[in-house]
C-alpha cells in the first residue's frame, strides 16, 4: 500500500493534474515551517499568516475550476435539452437514443468532477490535520471557523459542493424524461418515490453520497453501525468479492444481534423481582443487569480477534455460551442462588459477538449493499431492544415440571435459552464460511508518535517538531517515494496504540457516546425500581413502558434522516441533542412532590428520544473524524465505541446498586446526579471542538 499523497497522484485525472491541491508541496512546506523555526527564522504569527495564504491560494485555485468545469457541463446540458425540445415536435426513437447516451456521457463527466471534488476534500482534510499535528495547535479550528462562516466561502464550495446538485437534477429530470418517452411522461418530481433508475445516475448518487456523508434515512440509520470505510479506496479495494458474500450468512449475522438485544433487556421488567425472591436487594438488580456488560467489556476484545481467523466458529460459540448462560439465569431461582443468577448473566455476557457481527458486514458484505446491511445491524438492534421488554410483560404466568419453576423472572432465561439453541440448528445448517484473505493494512496514516502532540490543545504554543517526530512525518511519507513504512498504515494491534490515534475530537465524540448510554441505562435499568416505587406498576406495566421507548428509535431515525438532517448540519444537531438530554435529565429530578406519572414518562420520553438523535449525528461524526487506521482490525473504531458503550452502562449499572444502599427514596435523584454532570462536560467540550467537526 501507498501514501496518501503517491495514491492522489496515482488517482488524478491527467488532464486536470494542474487542478488539484498540490499536496506534497505544502507538506514540504510545514517541514520548512518546523526547521524555520527551530532556527528563529519565523514566528508563530507569520506561521499562521503564510500558510493560511497558502491554503487559500490552493482552495482559490480548486473551486475556480470546479466553477469552469460546472459552466461547461450546464452550458452541454443546455444545448442538449434544445435538442430535446426538437424532438417534442418530432418524435424519433432512434435520436431519442441518442441523446440519452448524450445525456450520460454529460453524466460521466459529472462523475469524474465528483471525483475531483472528493479527492480535493480529503486532501484539505490531511493537510490540516497535518498541520495542527506537526505544531500541536489546533489551526483547523481557526481556519474553518473563519473561512467556512464567511459569505464569500470558496471553504464551502469544497466541502458543500455547492452547485453540483443542480447540474446532477438537470441530467436526472431528462433521462427520466426520455425514458418517460417511451410511455407515462411523468417527471421524476412528480413520483418521489419511485426514483428514475440508471447506472450512471446511481453512480452520481453514490458519489454525491460520499461528498455529503449521506443524509437519507437508509445511509443515516446504517452509520449507527460505525462500519468504517477507509477515505480513498484503491479501484481494486471498492468492493468485496461476491464469492464471499452469502445472504443466508449476513442474515444469521443480523438474527444474532436481534436474540442478544431481545437477551439483554428482556430481563429488565423482572429483575428488581428476581433480586428480591433471592433475598437481595430491589437495587441489586443494577448488578444483575450489569453483569451482562460487565463480561462483553472483555468479550467484545476476543470476539474482534477471533474474527481476524473465521466468523462461523466464534457464533457457534457464541450461540452456546448464552444457551449455557441463560439456562443457568433460570435455575438460579430453584437453587436459591444469587452466585448463579450473577454467573449466568456473565456468561450471557461472554457470549456478545456484536463485534463479529459488524466485522462480517464490513468485511463479506459487497460496498453496493453495505449501507443496508449496516442498517439491518441498526434495525435488529433496535427491535430487540423494543422486543426483550414487550416479550417479559407476555410471561406472566407459573408452573412446575419436575420441581422446575417456571414464573415471570424464570422464563426469560428458558425462553432464551431456547431460542439460542434454535439458533444454533440453523447456524450450523446454513451458515457459510467465507475465505478469509490475509489481513491487508489498507490506510496510510501517521506515525503514533505525533498523535501524543493533540493533547496539548490550543493554548500551545506553535512549537518545533521533535526529531523523533521529524522522523515520523518523514516516514508516513518519504520525499522521494511517498510510501509509508508498514507501521504508519497497520491497523492499531493493541488498545494503547488505538487510543494514541484518538485526536481531541475523537475523544470528545467517545465522551459523548458514554454520556449517553450512561443516561439511557440509568433510564432503563432503575426504571422498573423507580416506578414500583413511585407509581406501584407491575411488571406488566413496566415492560409497556420499555417496549414503547424502544419503538421510538426507527420513526425517530426516519424523521431525522429524512428530514433534519438535510436542514442543519451534523454538528448543529448534535449539540441541539446534548441540550434536550439534559433537560430531560433535569425534568426527571424529584424536586416536585408528589412525583408524577406525566412528569416521569415525558422526562424519561425526552431523554431517551435524544440520545437516540444525539447516537445517529455522534456516530456519523466519529466515522468522520476518527483515524482511518482504525477502521480495519481487531481494535477498529466500532470496538473502540462498542467499549465506550459498554463501559458506560457497567458503570451506571454499579450506581445503581450503590446508590440503593441509601434507600429507594434517594435512588432516582442520586443515580441522574452523575447523568447531569457529565452531559454537561459533554456540551463544554463539544463546544471547545466545533470548529474540527466537519
Amino acid at each position: 500500500m501507498v501514501a496518501f499523497g503517491k495514491r492522489l497522484k496515482e488517482r488524478q485525472i491527467q488532464e486536470w493534474q494542474g487542478y488539484y491541491i498540490n499536496y506534497k508541496l505544502m507538506k514540504k512546506k510545514v517541514k520548512q515551517y518546523a526547521n524555520q523555526i527551530e532556527t528563529g527564522a519565523l514566528d508563530r504569527r507569520h506561521v499562521l499568516k503564510d500558510f493560511s495564504r497558502m491554503l487559500d491560494n490552493q482552495i482559490e485555485k480548486i473551486v475556480l475550476f470546479i466553477l469552469e468545469q460546472q459552466g461547461l457541463l450546464a452550458s452541454r446540458i443546455a444545448k442538449l435539452n434544445e435538442q430535446q425540445d426538437a424532438l417534442q415536435e418530432q418524435p424519433d426513437i432512434s435520436k431519442i437514443c441518442e441523446l440519452r447516451e448524450a445525456y450520460r456521457a454529460v453524466g460521466q463527466d459529472l462523475l469524474k468532477l465528483l471525483f475531483f471534488v472528493e479527492m480535493n476534500a480529503i486532501g484539505l482534510r490531511k493537510i490540516l490535520k497535518k498541520f495542527d499535528k506537526r505544531f500541536g495547535y489546533r489551526f483547523t479550528d481557526y481556519y474553518v471557523k473563519t473561512r467556512a462562516n464567511h459569505p464569500y466561502s470558496q471553504l464551502q464550495q469544497v466541502f458543500k459542493h455547492v452547485g453540483l446538485g443542480a447540474v446532477v437534477g438537470a441530467i436526472s429530470r431528462n433521462l427520466a424524461y426520455l425514458q418517460d418517452r417511451q410511455g407515462s411522461y411523468l417527471s421524476i418530481y412528480d413520483q418521489p418515490t419511485l426514483p428514475f433508475q440508471d447506472p450512471v445516475v446511481e453512480s452520481i448518487k453514490s458519489a454525491v453520497d460520499r461528498l455529503t456523508h449521506s443524509t437519507n434515512f437508509l445511509n443515516f440509520l446504517g452509520q449507527h453501525a460505525l462500519i468504517m470505510h477507509e477515505e480513498l479506496p484503491s479501484p481494486a479495494e471498492e468492493h468485496v468479492d461476491d464469492q464471499r458474500y452469502h445472504f443466508m450468512s449476513l442474515l444469521l449475522n443480523l438474527a444474532n444481534t436481534f436474540l442478544y438485544m431481545v437477551n439483554t433487556y428482556i430481563i429488565v421488567p423482572t429483575a428488581d423481582d428476581y433480586s428480591m425472591s433471592l433475598g437481595a436487594a430491589a437495587t441489586v438488580c443494577g448488578v444483575v443487569i450489569g453483569a451482562m456488560a460487565v463480561a462483553q467489556v472483555f468479550s467484545s476484545v476476543y470476539f474482534s480477534a477471533w474474527s481476524n481467523k473465521s466468523y462461523f466458529r466464534p457464533l457457534v460459540f457464541s450461540s452456546i455460551v448464552l444457551c449455557v448462560g441463560n439456562a443457568m439465569y433460570a435455575m438460579a431461582y430453584d437453587l436459591k442462588s444469587l452466585s448463579v443468577l450473577l454467573l449466568g448473566r456473565l456468561l450471557c455476557g461472554f457470549g456478545s459477538a456484536r463485534a463479529v457481527n459488524r466485522r462480517y458486514i464490513s468485511d463479506c458484505v459487497p460496498l453496493k449493499i453495505r449501507m443496508q446491511a449496516s442498517a439491518g445491524f441498526v434495525s435488529a438492534s433496535a427491535l430487540g431492544m423494543a422486543c426483550g421488554p414487550a416479550v417479559a410483560g407476555l410471561l406472566q404466568t407459573k408452573f412446575k415440571i419436575y420441581n422446575i419453576t417456571f414464573n415471570q423472572v424464570t422464563l426469560p432465561g428458558w425462553v432464551m435459552a431456547i431460542a439460542w439453541l434454535i439458533y444454533l440448528i440453523w447456524l450450523w445448517i446454513s451458515f457459510r464460511e467465507p475465505a478469509h484473505e490475509t489481513e491487508v493494512n489498507h490506510v496510510p496514516q501517521k506515525s503514533n508518535a505525533e498523535h501524543d502532540k493533540l493533547e496539548k490543545g490550543l493554548a500551545q504554543p506553535l512549537l518545533p517538531s521533535t526529531q523523533n517526530e521529524e522522523n515520523g512525518e518523514g516516514n508516513e511519507e518519504c520525499e522521494e517515494s511517498e510510501e509509508a513504512p508498514e507501521d504508519s498504515r497497520r491497523p492499531a494491534n493493541s488498545l494503547g496504540s488505538a487510543y494514541r490515534l484518538l485526536t481531541p475530537s475523537v475523544k470528545v465524540q467517545l465522551l459523548i457516546y458514554f454520556m449517553l448510554k450512561y443516561a439511557m441505562e440509568i433510564l432503563l435499568s432503575e426504571s422498573s425500581v423507580v416506578t414500583t416505587y413511585y407509581f406501584g406498576w407491575t411488571t406488566g406495566t413496566v415492560s409497556i413502558f420499555l417496549a414503547c421507548l424502544g419503538l421510538t428509535v426507527l420513526p425517530v431515525n426516519i424523521v431525522v434522516g429524512s428530514y433534519i438532517s438535510n436542514m442543519y448540519e451534523d454538528r448543529q444537531i448534535l449539540l441541539a441533542s446534548e441540550i434536550m438530554v439534559l433537560l430531560g435529565i433535569i425534568f426527571s429530578f424529584n424536586f416536585i412532590i408528589p412525583y408524577s406519572v406525566p412528569q416521569y414518562v415525558c422526562s424519561g420520553l425526552i431523554m431517551f428520544v435524544s440520545a437516540e438523535v444525539l447516537e445517529g449525528v455522534n456516530l456519523s461524526l466519529l466515522s468522520r473524524v476518527m483515524s482511518s487506521r482504525l477502521s480495519r482490525g481487531t481494535y477498529n473504531g466500532g470496538l473502540l465505541s462498542t467499549e465506550a458503550g459498554t463501559l458506560a452502562r457497567v458503570v451506571a449499572d454499579g450506581t445503581i446498586t450503590v446508590a440503593g444502599l441509601l434507600g429507594q427514596s434517594m435512588l432516582l435523584n442520586i443515580t441522574l446526579l452523575p447523568s447531569l454532570v457529565i452531559c454537561i462536560a459533554s456540551i463544554i467540550a463539544t463546544c471547545c471542538t466545533y470548529n474540527s467537526l466537519y
